[in-house]
Parts: C-alpha cells; sequence; structure tokens
C-alpha cells in the first residue's frame, strides 16, 4: 500500500468549504472535467454506504462513501473497481489499481481560512509503485485548485 498526500489552505471559511464538498454527489460542482455524477439506490450524498456513479474525463467511475463526519469534516470514498492507467506513450502500462481517498478540512483561525488534506492510498503491484504514486501526485493538487476555482467564483470571500 502506497499513499499519495496533498494539503493546501484554502481562503475560504471550514464552513463555506464543507457545504460544498460534504455531499458525495456534489462533484460536478467543483472538479473540472466532472459532467456528470449520480448517487444509486435513492441514498443521501451524505449516507454512509452511498455509491456515486460520475463521468470523468469520458470515463464513468463508480465510488462508495465510507466513512463521513460533519463533526470533523471529513470523507472517505473507495473506488469499487480497479483504476486502470490512463493511457500514456510507455510500452507497458501498469496494473490497474485500487484505491481509497479521504478529503479532511481543518479550520485556520488567522484569516478565517482552511486547511485541506487530502490523501489517497493505492493497491498497487510493487513494480507500479512509483507510477501511480506520481500521477496521483499530480491529479491530487488539480482537483484541489479546481475547488478553490470554485469556491472563489461561487462564495466570493466577505471583508
Amino acid at each position: 500500500m502506497i499513499q499519495a498526500y496533498y494539503s493546501a489552505v484554502l481562503d475560504h471559511p471550514l464552513d463555506d468549504v464543507w457545504s460544498l464538498i460534504r455531499d458525495f454527489n456534489n462533484y460536478p460542482a467543483y472538479i473540472d472535467g466532472v459532467s456528470e455524477s449520480v448517487i444509486e439506490d435513492d441514498k443521501r450524498g451524505d449516507e454512509v454506504g452511498a455509491i456515486r456513479r460520475f463521468c470523468y474525463l469520458g470515463n464513468w467511475i463508480r465510488q462508495r462513501l465510507v466513512d463521513h463526519s460533519d463533526r470533523q469534516h471529513s470523507l472517505t470514498y473507495a473506488g469499487l473497481e480497479a483504476l486502470p492507467f490512463p493511457e500514456d506513450d510507455a510500452d507497458q502500462s501498469p496494473a490497474p489499481t485500487r484505491y481509497q481517498g479521504t478529503m479532511h478540512l481543518r479550520p485556520i483561525t488567522e484569516g478565517d481560512r482552511t486547511l485541506i488534506e487530502w490523501s489517497v492510498d493505492l493497491e498497487t503491484e510493487p513494480a507500479d509503485a512509483d507510477r501511480w504514486r506520481a500521477l496521483f501526485a499530480s491529479w491530487i493538487p488539480d482537483w484541489t485548485e479546481s475547488l478553490a476555482r470554485t469556491l472563489a467564483r461561487t462564495r466570493p470571500r466577505s471583508s
């Protein structure tokens, strides 16, 4: 098991950030490249066990909400199918990986800002670990920047 981890400071209050991400089905609202998301079986977007099926860059992905805490401002999701490595120019692509991600928010009292910690645990073949970690190490900052841009558009910072 390997982990990709990223943290950043968002220039918005914790409650604003949490209200955007707490609904597991709200992915298209803040992740560029997600065009659709549907919660299966009429579950709520904050209900542990809910499964979201979403389209990311033309690929359909299914994930289960494993943990959700309004008190701790965190949520954990797991991929239901092994994720294939995106096509690249390499001779041999890494084997698909299983993964589980966690988004955790913490308040930063100075300036009423938010620390976001986003980690993804990956179950990979040992020979593929470095390539998978590097891929997620590039994706997570992109997703976090997408969240920051959404917050800037939808929740202007009050002075």
